[in-house]
This record gives structure tokens, C-alpha cells and sequence, in this order.
């Protein structure tokens, strides 16, 4: 993925107002991350755990999505898989919600998917995070293969917020 500016990705918001995008928490560290190793950039906001955003590529420009977790803070020892990467985590699984856009979402309607909780699932496919014993199945896919797979989860969820 390529780097990403503050601009390019308050811009990206489907299901948040102008003024929500403009007072969201993005991330300070952007000129750190490893973009090489990202797909799409997802992050917790730090002032409010509850939520999270995520920002990924769509033809030329990018799309984002701000969620809600439903996480009650307490400790999980379940052992839970990303339906986006399929990386299993104890304890590491969150049900992210999005507001849909527009009316809908401001008649409550949205759209849930569970996810890896700190949204790394690029770093988890390329084995750059460790998701510990079990967190990474055996497959027969080639990464390229597991890459897309990732990212067609992940567009099949940004395509039923938008709908």
C-alpha cells in the first residue's frame, strides 16, 4: 500500500459526516508504519478504545470506514478467528461494527464482521506479528493467495456498509 496522508485519509470516509472525519483520531506514527507490508491501514482510536477505522485501497482512491466495538473490556479466553485473514487469536478477536451511510446509518442500521482487534491482519498473513501458538493455520495457498483472500473479505465487508 502506499503511504497515506492525514488529508487522503480524513477524505476517504464513506459513513461519517465531514466534520466526524475532521476530528478523528488518526494515527500520529503515519510516516512509521510499514506500508510495504500493509494492505489497508486500520488503527484504535486511543481516546476511546470503543472505537477503530480502517482506510484501504479502492481503484484509485481509498475508502474508509469508522467502527465500534462491542468489546465490554473484559478478559476473553476464547479462542476467536479473524473472518478477514482467518488468523485464530485468544482473546484477539473483536465484532467491529459500521454505521451504514446516510439515512440507514442514522436509522441504525449497520454492518458487523469479526476482526483482529488491533486490525493488523496484513502484518498477521505475512507473519510480521506473531498471533502466538495456533494463530496462523496450516495452509495450502500461496501468501499472494492468502493476500487476496484478505482483501476480498475485507471489500465483500466495505461493500455491505455501502450498500
Amino acid at each position: 500500500m502506499k503511504p497515506l496522508t492525514e488529508r487522503e485519509i480524513r477524505s476517504a470516509f464513506v459513513n461519517c459526516t465531514k466534520g466526524e472525519a475532521k476530528r478523528l483520531s488518526v494515527p500520529r506514527d503515519l510516516a512509521d508504519r510499514p506500508w510495504d507490508d500493509l494492505d489497508f491501514l486500520g488503527w484504535r482510536d486511543p481516546q476511546a478504545p470503543d472505537r477503530a477505522y480502517l482506510v484501504m485501497p479502492s481503484g484509485e482512491s481509498h475508502v474508509g470506514v469508522q467502527l465500534r466495538s462491542s468489546d465490554t473490556g473484559s478478559s476473553q479466553t476464547r479462542r476467536s478467528m479473524c473472518s478477514m485473514c482467518v488468523t485464530v487469536h485468544t482473546g484477539g478477536v473483536s465484532l467491529l461494527v459500521a454505521p451504514k451511510p446516510g439515512k440507514a446509518g442514522k436509522q441504525g442500521n449497520s454492518v458487523g464482521a469479526y476482526m483482529c482487534s488491533d486490525l493488523a491482519c496484513s502484518l498477521y498473513v505475512r507473519g510480521k506479528k506473531d498471533a502466538g501458538v495456533g494463530g496462523r493455520l496450516r495452509e495450502s495457498l500461496t501468501l499472494e493467495e492468502q493476500i487476496d483472500r484478505t482483501m476480498t473479505n475485507l471489500a465483500a465487508f466495505i461493500a455491505r456498509v455501502t450498500a
